[in-house]
């Protein structure tokens, strides 16, 4: 279904004004006839009548006058067609027996724009006034559809990796309505919708990366190995799952402007595990580096001592000055130091 936006209705000031002076007009018309009547006059008789008509009835023209605010829009049906959009700032005036229909107006999904702000306040007022017309005027409020870009918080989720470890992980996703048409008629309850559709957006692309970097996984699908993991590449991950979400509600009129990782960690069965495995590869990776440094230290010691003639060492004295050079450098503690008084043979 395509929006058709309702771009000549923007008179609501002017209807607004003839309305009430219709009325002035009908209340008039009353007080005026009833003194005909009073005197006796038949040619009073009609003219009452339609003033009193006028007065009984004439609030249902007032039906028709809609106010929006910036970034609002409001879909209108009339007795079940769709006749079209208003979009924009203004005083509005449409046929006082169309409708405004949006499925998700009672929809709370915890995101911004969602947050009761004076609802209740509104209804109260309308049932102390106990009139149709403010009962019908709160009831359309709700019926307008925010335009504004909106924040959906998603929860977080546990979701197994490409290696089929349990992660959690929580995203924010920043959304907006641009086609109301869509929204309103093509799904039951957009919001509803597009929270479930981020829930298997997620699902989707998480299964397809590792947490950490692991030999031998192909994230891009080019059949090539890479070091895409869902720790390293989160902003490659996030516009994955914000393309696959849009493809996904583009149906429902709404654009995914951007889409975050908010929070991501291991699930608490295996958080302890893989704690201690990270853990055991940094030292790993540490005590190698501790190595190759001492390696190379040595080998600097023993060429400096042969180049400079400082001292002959046979075979045996070097494998010797070479254990202690390793122990005192690849120690966890430092090394009591011993002073040989003596002849080294």
């Amino acid at each position: 279904m395509e929006e058709k936006l309702l771009s000549n209705k923007k008179n609501g000031m002017a209807m607004l004004l003839l309305l009430l002076a219709l009325y002035i007009a009908a209340v008039v018309l009353v007080v005026f006839g009833g003194i005909g009547m009073d005197d006796g006059s038949k040619a009073a008789i009609p003219v009452f009548v339609v003033g009193l008509i006028w007065v009984c009835l004439g609030w249902i023209s007032f039906l028709g006058l809609k106010v929006l605010k910036p970034q609002e829009a409001l879909v209108l049906t009339l007795f079940g067609k769709y006749v079209g959009t208003l979009k924009g700032e203004g005083f509005y005036y449409v046929n006082p027996f169309c409708t405004g229909v949006n499925p998700a107006a009672h929809t709370k999904l915890g995101q911004s724009g969602d947050v009761d702000n004076g609802g209740k306040g509104l209804a109260a007022l309308a049932m102390g006034a106990g009139g149709a017309q403010v009962n019908v005027a709160v009831a359309e409020m709700g019926k307008k559809i925010s335009l504004k870009v909106m924040t959906l918080s998603n929860t977080k989720q546990k979701i197994n990796d490409r290696l089929g470890n349990p992660v959690e992980i929580g995203m924010a996703v920043m959304w907006r309505v641009v086609d109301t048409a869509k929204a309103v008629f093509t799904v039951d309850n957009y919001k509803e919708y597009l929270s479930l559709q981020c829930d298997s957006a997620v699902r989707d692309i998480v299964k397809i990366y590792p947490y950490d970097v692991a030999p031998g996984i192909d994230t891009t699908g080019d059949g090539q190995a890479d070091e895409g993991s869902l720790r390293g590449s989160s902003e490659t991950v996030a516009q994955r799952i914000r393309d696959e979400l849009q493809a996904k509600v583009a149906d429902a009129g709404i654009e995914i402007l951007e889409a975050r990782i908010t929070y991501l960690a291991y699930a608490p069965e295996i958080a302890a595990v893989m704690l201690q495995r990270q853990q055991a590869s940094a030292i790993v990776d540490a005590r190698k580096m501790i190595v190759d440094g001492a390696v190379g230290m040595v080998e600097m010691a023993l060429t400096r001592l042969k180049e400079g003639g400082m001292v002959e060492l046979d075979e045996e004295r070097k494998a010797a000055m070479v254990s202690n050079l390793l122990v005192v450098l690849c120690g966890n503690k430092d090394a009591q130091p011993v002073v040989n008084s003596g002849s080294l043979y």
